[in-house]
């Protein structure tokens, strides 16, 4: 396991220092980016990432490694645009799903991922605490419709969440979820190996249940859809806890996910979610495993962690990607709607 999350960690802070545009020179994004920061009364300043719909002229950005084709700073192009925030999963940083980022601002929307703090490729102090995670997409979201340049641009109206593996607990928690919390220690007396518990162990075994009320709070009426990849903990939430969530939701899940195995995660949120088919579009994707949620690797993240670069003989990751992100962007032009190019 300390092999494991060294080599892991060593991945996401390449990931968090490059952008690893692997799309670049083979398709033009018309997408503008900046970084930035959104307050957290509660904690530390929460970095982000923006990708929103501009017809500046994209230039060649190199962080690291690996380039990018965006409008640094370009003027924001369209208006009432929909708004999608990004929660990353475990040690990871606002990079790892830009190429979905991308897809949904050339398709128009407004994508605000942020770099939970704590929790992220420099920083695991708070990497169990993930009540914490909630919070801060809502802070995220404070920060576009309150502060961020470009709010005039967005109708508050309409946000969507998109989240993976850990963040997608954060998004089922910030939809109306209640997971609870004393399913964790039986489940992982039963299946010591499964990642969550192996990260719970090494950090000594604690992870300290919010009160129910509490946990209620965290649950942000704004989001009005949302997209779950291989979401953590997803036992938590059965049988009931889910029965608060009235959004609709696009569920994704790796055929062969060894990270999070089946049933225990995708599977149990499936059936914890109310039976209304219409508001569930449920996925599996065939080969596939946890990792390969995340954006094809450039060769030299590859080379630094083969764990999240390495996919299954005969699995595609790019390509999956590509429908991944058409899939994911009619989701969210169905249930929230695009903006005006106008």
């Amino acid at each position: 396991m300390n092999t494991f999350t060294s080599k892991l960690r060593s991945a996401a802070a390449a990931i968090g220092t490059t952008i690893a545009l692997t799309l670049a020179g083979t398709c033009v994004h018309a997408a503008g980016f900046q970084r930035g920061f959104a307050a957290d009364p509660d904690g530390k300043p929460l970095e982000i990432g923006i990708w929103y719909p501009s017809e500046a002229t994209t230039q060649p950005v190199t962080m690291g490694p690996t380039t990018m084709s965006v409008a640094v700073d370009g003027p924001v192009q369209g208006k009432t645009l929909p708004l999608v925030v990004m929660s990353h999963g475990n040690g990871g940083s606002f990079l790892g799903h830009y190429d979905t980022a991308i897809a949904l601002a050339d398709a128009g929307f407004v994508v605000a991922a942020v770099t939970h703090t704590g929790d992220n490729y420099a920083d695991q102090s708070r990497s169990t605490d993930v009540m914490d995670r909630p919070r801060h997409m809502s802070r995220v979201i404070d920060h576009m419709l309150s502060t961020w340049d470009g709010r005039a641009t967005i109708d508050a109206a309409r946000i969507g969440m998109f989240g993976f593996s850990s963040g997608g607990f954060t998004t089922l928690v910030s939809i109306g979820g209640l997971p609870d919390f004393s399913t964790i220690g039986p489940m992982c007396r039963q299946y010591p190996g499964d990642f969550a518990c192996q990260l719970i162990a090494k950090s000594g075994g604690n992870v300290t249940a919010p009160p129910t009320s509490a946990t209620a709070r965290a649950a942000d009426p704004r989001i009005k859809a949302a997209v779950v990849a291989a979401p953590a903990l997803g036992f938590a939430f059965s049988p009931d806890g889910l029965t608060n969530v009235k959004v609709p939701v696009q569920l994704w899940r790796a055929e062969n996910d060894l990270i999070l195995p089946h049933p225990r995660y995708a599977e149990a949120v499936r059936l914890a979610l109310p039976d209304a088919r219409q508001m569930l579009d449920y996925r599996v994707v065939p080969n596939a495993g946890h990792y390969d949620f995340l954006v094809q690797c450039s060769s030299a993240l590859a080379s630094i962690a083969p764990a999240i670069c390495s996919s299954a003989a005969g699995f595609d990751r790019a390509a999956f990607h590509a429908s991944f992100n058409t899939a994911v962007v009619g989701f969210f032009s169905r249930t929230i709607g695009v903006g005006s190019s106008s």
